[in-house]
């Protein structure tokens, strides 16, 4: 599989953590499986109307980087974006990587990875949203089943 996301050159230097799926050793790994995963229940409410297979990673910044930081560790950090909203990120051991910047398509590379704000996942903004928990919780089971982890 070819890479596109923001820091795909070095995620394959970050390893795992918590060995909690079997099979995914790198961000590279995680993004291959995702990439079978990630689908319109996942996406955000307000952006599903716009998700297709051709854009996996529309709406699935937050719950993406929060998985990845529970297999990776971490923070996750999220920048402003035009809409108002945040877009989440990882940065692990000094290595900044962002399995979703692809929905940006050609905009990704205006994309500021740099003076933004660690992330709480149980912020208002996050998994207090019980939504944003169900889908992050529901990428995670998708992710097992994949794996075949049951």
């Amino acid at each position: 599989m070819s890479w596109n996301f923001y820091g795909w050159q070095t995620a394959g230097n970050i390893k795992v953590k918590n060995h909690i799926y079997k099979g995914i050793e790198t961000p590279l790994d995680l993004y291959d499986a995702l990439s079978s995963v990630w689908c319109a229940d996942t996406c955000a409410p307000r952006m599903r109307c716009d998700w297709s297979e051709e854009n996996k990673t529309l709406g699935q910044c937050s719950i993406t980087a929060f998985l990845a930081q529970d297999i990776f560790g971490g923070e996750v950090y999220a920048m402003p974006t035009d809409n108002g909203g945040v877009h989440c990120y990882n940065v692990v051991d000094g290595y900044v990587f962002d399995l979703t910047s692809e929905q940006f398509g050609e905009r990704a590379k205006n994309l500021c990875y740099e003076g933004n704000e660690i992330q709480d996942r149980e912020s208002a903004g996050h998994f207090g949203k019980e939504e944003k928990r169900r889908r992050y919780e529901y990428l995670k089971e998708q992710l097992k089943q994949l794996l075949n982890l049951y």
